[in-house]
């Protein structure tokens, strides 16, 4: 089982010389362990910043000091951690902030394991597992978008209608519960048609969670656009366009892209995975047809296909897909969406356009589910509320009831972390970095 009664340290800050970089140490020992290597002298005063010297030897107020820094102090309950924090704000050099850590560690403190921090801190109750992965979501945000929706989610948004699910069912749980343990009272602690409608709501609440759970997840992970089209119709012009660099090789020779060449790219706030294509034809060139098998791959996995034409016609695909019409500047007639990669006319007018087609703007009225365990475990309560309500307007016995909806219930303690296996713990906190 995890542990939380020693002391731990970390680098907290990036990799790499920086202007400053920060050692954060938590648990028991952590002022005492600090104070022994800074030449103050006294305690650390909570919640305020302490301009000191620190020394990484074995006596800090004889040694010569490694580096001027501040130091702050975080007392139990009330800091990250929910244990005694100390972080050490040092300058940004790794030689520095390296030998704060080996000192400390020298002092009784060990190394942290990636994501231990915010580990303790859902262990102590400070945040439920939710809020936990969504400190990692809002590290890992590349958009604004991401980083919107994962503050929301650290906020509580998610926490909170979780909870008032959570809550109404453990109320229906608690009164079935009664009348199944007192048949013999003749009292229904739960009448048969509020029953119904009681479990109707809950089962309409987790269905409006789930409407805006595709486009939560698009934000969260990102989504990948390919460009497809026949050879020689600017396929590549329009990826370097859309990229805003010369990523692709683009010729007058048709056949010259051959592999996929793929770029991130922030688009209006979300994270798209741009992928260029090797020309849709019919070859017997063994290279060329390895590419257009792997184009046709990419657009059979992609969450949106750019249909890329100067002709009268284009190759579909069955996906969810745009035409667009490049080369407009050859005054071609219209089809899709006109663009000209070598002028810039019309990119605006097809980024509006990806937008509309993959419906990923955000909702505002409801809180957005991105995680996909969330989603499975929300999409898992609903199928129980269903089968739930179902049931209680067959008149089924209370017993079936019941069991839905502690169903229901469990999956939803388990979004919350409140039912959290240590193998699942682990797996979520694997992706944190060390110091986090």
């Amino acid at each position: 089982m995890f542990s939380t009664n020693d002391t731990i340290v970390a680098i907290a800050t990036p990799p790499g010389r920086g202007g400053i970089g920060v050692v954060r140490l938590s648990g028991p020992d952590a002022h005492a362990i600090t104070l022994r290597l800074v030449t103050h002298n006294g305690s650390l005063r909570p919640r305020r910043a302490t301009l000191t010297r620190i020394a990484c030897t074995t006596d800090a107020a004889a040694a010569e000091p490694i580096d001027q820094v501040v130091v702050t102090s975080f007392p139990r309950p009330h800091s990250y951690t929910g244990d005694d924090v100390v972080e050490v704000s040092a300058h940004g050099s790794p030689v520095i902030l390296r030998a704060i850590v080996e000192a400390a560690i020298d002092r009784g403190a060990r190394l942290a394991e990636p994501g231990e921090f915010t580990l303790r801190a859902f262990l102590n109750g400070r945040i439920d597992l939710m809020q936990a992965e969504a400190v990692a979501d809002l590290i890992d945000a590349v958009t604004p978008l991401q980083a919107r929706a994962a503050f929301d989610q650290l906020e509580g948004t998610l926490t909170a209608a979780i909870a008032g699910l959570d809550a109404a069912l453990f109320d229906l749980v608690a009164r079935l519960e009664a009348s199944v343990d007192f048949p013999d009272e003749g009292y229904h602690f739960v009448e048969p048609g509020a029953l119904g409608r009681a479990i109707d709501d809950l089962a309409g609440r987790t269905a409006a969670l789930l409407a805006g759970a595709r486009r939560g997840q698009l934000i969260r992970d990102g989504l990948q656009i390919a460009i497809v089209g026949r050879p020689n119709v600017g396929k590549s012009s329009l990826f370097n366009a859309l990229a805003g660099a010369a990523r692709a090789i683009v010729t007058d020779v048709p056949g010259t892209t051959r592999d996929l060449v793929t770029e991130v790219v922030d688009l209006d706030g979300l994270r798209v995975t741009l992928v260029d294509t090797a020309g849709l034809r019919e070859t017997s060139e063994r290279v060329e047809s390895e590419g257009v098998e792997r184009a046709r791959r990419a657009a059979a996995v992609a969450d949106l296909v750019l249909i890329v034409v100067d002709e009268d016609e284009a190759e579909l695909v069955g996906t969810k897909h745009l035409v667009v019409q490049n080369k407009a500047d050859l005054e071609r007639p219209s089809r899709g969406v006109r663009v000209s990669a070598v002028t810039g006319a019309g990119l605006d007018d097809l980024r509006r356009a990806i937008i509309a087609a993959l419906d990923v703007e955000p909702v505002r009225d409801r809180p957005a589910l991105t995680n996909v365990r969330h989603i499975a475990l929300v999409e898992r309560a609903h199928v129980a509320l269903t089968r739930a309500a179902g049931a209680a307007r067959r008149s089924m016995p209370e017993e079936f009831v019941l069991a839905d909806l502690q169903d229901a219930r469990a999956a939803l303690e388990e979004i919350s972390g409140r039912r959290a296996s240590e193998a699942l713990l682990e797996h979520i906190f694997a992706r944190f970095c060390i110091g986090k």
